[in-house]
């Protein structure tokens, strides 16, 4: 935990409060790949230790962590999110959305009932909210925002609901896609 401390540290100085975080995988080859063990009891109990030591490191600092439901994490739903924040009940501890990683098999057909559900349940603990995109349910997307199916109307109309005032991130995307994905993104944010 001396990196978080380092970087909670400087938080200030670099301009933020933010710190994002992930919540794991027992992939031992792939950070972002999900693994069977990931829904074990022990790993729960292991990544909300560590939560908990992290978070008391940014509180110290008057730093917020922030972690990301993802589909192949240990917290790879937004009802397990939601289950971490009470579980460790701090304001130190806070959501980044992306509605690219929250399907598992199957889910796409329903996309809108999903991403309700999170903002439902995670709405009041979304500091940050990532744009990009997926091809398929079951893992994470790696695409550019506007390249894919994420049905990207009802996600910034869920971010306008809950009166998110954050900031909306672009990434997993190629230098010659910002131009064309941030067009996509800023169009849809004015209808």
């Amino acid at each position: 935990m001396q990196w978080l401390a380092a970087l909670a540290a400087a938080s200030d100085k670099l301009g933020t409060e933010l710190i994002t975080t992930c919540t794991g995988t027992r992939n031992p080859d792939w950070l972002w790949g999900g693994h069977p063990d990931n829904s074990t009891p022990a790993a729960w109990a292991e990544m909300v230790a560590a939560m908990g030591e992290a978070v008391e490191i940014a509180e110290v600092q008057g730093a917020t962590l922030v972690f990301e439901p993802e589909v192949n994490n240990v917290v790879d739903s937004a009802q397990k999110a939601r289950r971490l924040l009470d579980e460790v009940q701090s304001e130190h501890l806070q959501v980044v959305i992306d509605g690219a990683n929250l399907f598992h098999a199957g889910q796409l057909p329903r996309m809108r009932e999903v991403l309700d559900e999170a903002f439902d349940l995670l709405g009041d603990s979304i500091r940050l909210a990532h744009a990009k995109d997926l091809e398929q349910d079951g893992d994470v997307g790696h695409q550019a925002a506007g390249t894919g199916l994420l049905d990207y109307d009802h996600y910034l109309a869920c971010l306008r609901q809950i009166g998110f005032d954050g900031s909306l991130i672009l990434h997993s995307l190629e230098e010659e896609q910002v131009a064309m994905s941030a067009a996509f993104v800023r169009e849809r944010m004015n209808t």
